[in-house]
């Protein structure tokens, strides 16, 4: 595990760029000299990469990847990837974990960063007498049909570049093509709007939404012989739901697989073991039953209590089917306290920083390493749960905190960079976390301006930016080799904390923050805030620095606001917006909410905001079963709400699906147009933008937008350029725009506006946004006589946000797409509509 060691940050700043700039200080020019003089940082023997790569201190060290070249190569890569598989410490537990699936259904795994348990585990069970495809006689109400079970193992990650990546991974140890490359390839994945598998396919990656889509289709999961759920410490919604789906298939009577078993495997670098054991564990069902209903019925009697002014008064109609009281003043929740897994909102920090001086004395001094993860004490023998631990192959790492509160961690990053990339000899890459898109995409701007002042002595730079909404190609970019004399720079947000490993990184610059998803139901919101992360993503993120060889990683916040941090994220069920997981509930034949074996069960005013927010939509019935538009919301890869404006556009009152796909498509990504930070670039900006602007708001300004980067033939990059549109950000919403084409095809026989050299009858503006109140009607609010805005539900004010069309126009009402909280509370991605439009949708 990585070790702690507490240095004071030295005031090494950017190199001064050559052009004019108030950034540059005179200190940063001699600081600069100093470390570009003849005693340079970067010793002739660094500056041969390869040579370094290898097997280090006896360690194994992946190889990198190059491209194949027929079956052949195929072969001999496997065969010598071979060797660094043997290894890797999980090598030696394969028989146990052969073993423990054989005897028992369920494995809990705990490996440690570094043991390669994302790669291995699939690999050593793909080969197990029941992981073979067998036909079974299954009873279907008064038939009798024969069907095919099992042959594959799929694998859920939380995130779809850390399936996509694991996938070309384990195809090469395989030897075999990936995916839809071949209809002879053994390894595929299946994530948002890309699925590349084949007939032939037996190991699956897949992110939990995608496994969640497949048992709408088929619930008893047939085409598996066994799912492993990776990184299940993270506890999203969607893995908390499967994990709950696959409790039942695994404690259930297993007809609908004609009494074949479905083996389970829960894998996680540091996991709640005692209670994940409960939770499978036969025995406890009826008392988490119990517990959910006891939970859900303390948090409905607190909220009633708290009720000010008539607000968030529990509704007559619930939708949660009733049963009877039981007596469950016995019953405790493990993962209630002490564990960090499950722990409630109220009793983690508020999260927000301390005043903190400078360190007294600023010496380094080496503590002990910091504890393992694993559990001094294993949890007792289960009957129908195996527990495996794995050790890592952890190298130490250095701890180094800023003595200082940082304002700017974007600015205390760029010094950060600079000051590794002076100091420390190649080879070593250097990560660094981020919170979004935006602050990525400004980092990287501002380091490659000062990497062109970067003297010849000095190795050159190759930024890299890694989040979420990065296409495809530009993300495996950063899986690449380093080019000799050049040190990588990844700026990514927390999609590279876990899971994903990128080669030749020795180095980590951490934030300390991330972008979080936090529901206020007391105003029916879901928001995205920037939040202090927790202490268990910290070790994470500073593992990723330990992988290869000894590593540093640069904590960008003092020693006391870590220790300040909560323990473990809260789960994400908790504190976010539950419509979607109810739709998915529902649409998988769960009406008994409260009777679904939840991980941690989510507060009751939370469910019954959902329900409410779904049948406002139209999803569900008056009883609370799920209706025909329900379903065929549950089944697109989308929001409840903007399913539900997919579904509105296709109607033939409307017409108008191909225009909805694509502003749903710009409203994937963070931002289609570039942040600007000088009033020159703003004035120029709004001149190239005008032809884009439309006067009915920011929506029909996306469709302007992404179709006239679509009509552009010539030279689309040059395009955003002129237009300051994010080339990048364009390129994924095509994508985005391809898949959802592809996936509503059914909903409307009319080709897309775009396929027609000549469109009839194009919607109108208020056509495309009435189709949108029909999923944001909640999310729109009225004019008052001070020239505020108010919202309709909970009379809340809100601002139009400053980069917003609409920004100091005054409309009759505006529909927003999203909440945002910095100092005040502004809506962003906003519309002006009409009140009787709105009322139109309210029914009032």
């Amino acid at each position: 595990m990585p070790e702690r060691v507490h240095h004071r940050f030295e005031d090494v700043s950017p190199p001064a760029k050559k052009i004019k700039t108030s950034a540059v200080t005179e200190s940063d020019r001699s600081i600069q000299e100093q470390n570009t003089s003849k005693d340079s940082p970067f010793p002739e023997r660094s500056l041969n990469v390869e040579n370094d790569y290898g097997s280090r201190n006896g360690k194994a060290h992946y190889p990198k990847a190059q491209p194949s070249r027929g079956t052949s190569n195929l072969r001999d890569k496997s065969t010598a990837l071979l060797r660094f598989r043997k290894e890797l410490p999980i090598w030696n537990h394969a028989k146990e974990i052969r073993q423990s699936l054989n005897s028992k259904d369920v494995l809990l795994l705990v490996g440690e960063t570094g043991s390669g348990k994302s790669t291995q585990v699939p690999q050593f069970l793909i080969d197990e007498p029941w992981c073979r495809p067998l036909s079974v006689v299954i009873s279907n109400g008064e038939k009798q049909q024969t069907v095919r079970v099992g042959g594959c193992i799929a694998i859920t990650e939380p995130r779809r570049v850390a399936a996509i990546t694991l996938a070309r991974r384990v195809a090469e140890e395989v030897g075999t093509p990936l995916g839809s490359a071949s209809p002879a390839s053994k390894v595929g994945y299946s994530v948002r709007f890309d699925n590349s598998t084949s007939p032939s396919t037996r190991i699956k990656f897949l992110t939990e939404g995608m496994l969640l889509q497949e048992m709408l289709r088929d619930p008893w999961l047939r085409q598996y012989s066994a799912v492993i759920v990776d990184e299940v410490h993270e506890r999203g919604v969607n893995v908390d739901l499967v994990m709950g789906f696959l409790k039942n298939i695994v404690s259930g009577d297993k007809e609908g697989r004609g009494g074949l078993p479905l083996k389970v495997a829960v894998m996680s670098a540091t996991a709640d073991l005692e209670g994940l054991q409960k939770f499978f564990d036969d025995k406890h069902d009826w008392a988490l039953h119990r517990e959910v209903r006891k939970a859900c019925e303390k948090v409905d009697s607190m909220s009633t209590k708290k009720t000010e002014g008539g607000e968030d008064e529990d509704s007559e109609w619930s939708g949660i089917a009733s049963g009877d009281d039981e007596d469950t003043s016995d019953l405790h929740r493990d993962s209630d306290h002490q564990t960090g897994e499950g722990i409630s909102t109220k009793d983690l920090p508020n999260g927000k920083s301390k005043p903190n001086g400078s360190q007294p004395g600023h010496k380094t001094t080496t503590e002990p390493r910091t504890p393992s993860p694993l559990p001094a004490k294993p949890p007792p023998d289960s009957p129908h749960v195996s527990v495996c631990h794995i050790s890592g192959r952890q190298h130490p790492v250095q701890s180094i905190y800023s003595p200082h509160p940082v304002p700017d961690f974007v600015d205390a990053a760029l010094r950060t960079i600079f000051q590794i990339h002076y100091k420390e000899p190649l080879p070593g890459d250097i990560l660094v976390f981020l919170t979004g898109q935006e602050s990525v995409e400004t980092l990287e701007g501002l380091v490659r301006e000062y990497a062109l002042a970067l003297p010849p002595s000095v190795p050159k730079l190759l930024i890299l930016p890694l989040f979420a909404a990065l296409p495809q190609p530009a993300q495996q970019l950063v899986f690449q080799p380093t080019p000799p004399r050049t040190r990588k720079v990844i700026l990514a947000t927390n999609i590279a904390e876990t899971s994903v490993t990128v080669a030749g990184v020795r180095f980590v610059v951490d934030c300390g923050k991330a972008k979080v998803k936090r529901f206020r139901a007391r105003l029916g919101l879901d928001s995205l805030l920037v939040k202090p992360i927790s202490q268990s993503a910290a070790i994470q993120r500073q593992g990723r620095a330990g992988r290869e060889a000894a590593g540093k990683c640069y904590r960008l916040y003092t020693e006391r606001d870590y220790l300040a941090l909560a323990p473990a994220p809260t789960p994400e069920i908790l504190r976010c917006d539950l419509s979607q997981a109810i739709l998915t509930l529902k649409a998988r034949g769960v009406d008994d909410i409260l009777a679904f074996p939840f991980l941690d069960p989510p507060p009751r005013d939370a469910l019954e905001k959902a329900l409410m927010q779904l049948f406002q939509l139209g999803a569900l019935t008056d009883a609370g079963r799920i209706n025909e538009l329900g379903q065929q919301m549950a089944r697109l890869p989308l929001s409840a709400p903007l399913g539900r404006v997919l579904l509105a556009a296709a109607e033939p009152a409307m017409d108008c699906l191909g225009e909805a796909i694509d502003i749903i498509a710009c409203l994937s990504v963070e931002n289609v147009f570039l942040a600007l930070t000088t009033e020159e670039s703003h004035e120029r900006a709004e001149s190239a933008r005008r032809a884009l602007r439309h006067r009915e708001g920011d929506h029909l300004t996306l469709l302007a937008t992404v179709r006239a980067y679509a009509a552009e033939k010539a030279d689309r990059k040059a395009w955003a350029e002129r237009h300051f549109v994010s080339h990048r950000a364009m390129q994924a919403v095509m994508d985005v725009r391809k898949q959802l084409l592809a996936q509503t095809a059914h909903l409307s026989p009319a080709p897309h506006p775009s396929t027609q050299s000549k469109p009839t009858n194009p919607p109108t503006p208020s056509t495309i946004l009435r189709a949108f109140l029909r999923g944001f009607a909640a999310h729109t609010a009225r004019l008052s006589p001070d020239g505020s805005y108010r919202t309709l539900q909970g009379q809340h004010a809100v601002a139009v946000h400053p980069t917003s069309g609409l920004f100091g126009h005054r409309v009759e009402a505006i529909m927003y797409h999203e909440f945002v909280f910095t100092n005040r509370s502004y809506a962003r991605g906003v519309s002006a509509v009409q009140m009787d439009w709105v009322a139109e949708v309210l029914g009032v």
